[in-house]
């Protein structure tokens, strides 16, 4: 498998990257700085792209069969994740690929109590404007006819370690039995490297935790 992973050189793009990596796929890093970026392996590219420029997003995923988006905003800039999704589409068309799995935002996932999350009352307002954004973005997939598949993690992502063991839900949050919502960054990677492999959730959001 041929896989761009927008995002690369965060800490959840990198993971997956990492995973992808580790299952012998072919992988293309589409990132702003390349200089920058630390992974190096004989399956690896790393290409210069700006995931918010349509013909820079066409330009890195032509001739490549799946795309990863795990791109996430600077502070303040909330809104790119709408920008971005109108470009990954844009893009995406333009160079005939039409495999999309995108790391999304837990906001949109409804609680036990039928709420979304990020309208609970205990959601932190400082990340409202993120969850509100990834809510728009999401939006803008799941009304385009690209075959695209959304991520959404559970509340928290934490460094940890690869266990491959995880539940897997599709619009409501995962929480343990002392109502905790969590998974580790790295059996998240596991979770998106499985959707691309498998493809079950095709033209559909899921989500996963312990």
């Amino acid at each position: 498998m041929d896989i761009v992973v927008f995002g690369a050189s965060g800490r959840v793009g990198s993971a997956i990257v990492e995973e992808a990596l580790r299952r012998k796929h072919d992988v293309t890093a589409a990132v702003r700085r390349p200089e920058a970026f630390g992974i190096q392996h004989e399956r690896l590219q790393v290409v210069t792209a700006d995931v918010l420029d349509p013909a820079s997003v066409a330009a890195a995923v032509r001739g490549h069969g799946e795309v990863v988006s795990a791109f996430g905003p600077a502070a303040g800039r909330e809104n790119d994740l709408l920008k971005a999704a109108e470009s990954l589409l844009a893009g995406l068309r333009t160079a005939g690929v039409e495999r999309l799995i995108v790391v999304g935002g837990a906001g949109s996932l409804k609680t036990e109590s039928g709420e979304w999350l990020m309208d609970t009352a205990g959601f932190p307002e400082s990340f409202r404007a993120l969850a509100s954004a990834h809510a728009h973005a999401y939006e803008i997939y799941s009304g385009s006819e690209l075959d695209y598949t959304y991520l959404s993690p559970p509340s928290a992502l934490i460094a940890g370690r690869r266990t491959g063991q995880f539940r897997i839900g599709l619009d409501r949050l995962i929480v343990d039995e002392d109502g905790r919502s969590s998974i580790s960054i790295e059996d998240f990677a596991v979770a998106v490297v499985d959707e691309l492999e498998e493809g079950n959730f095709s033209r559909a959001r899921f989500t996963v935790g312990y």
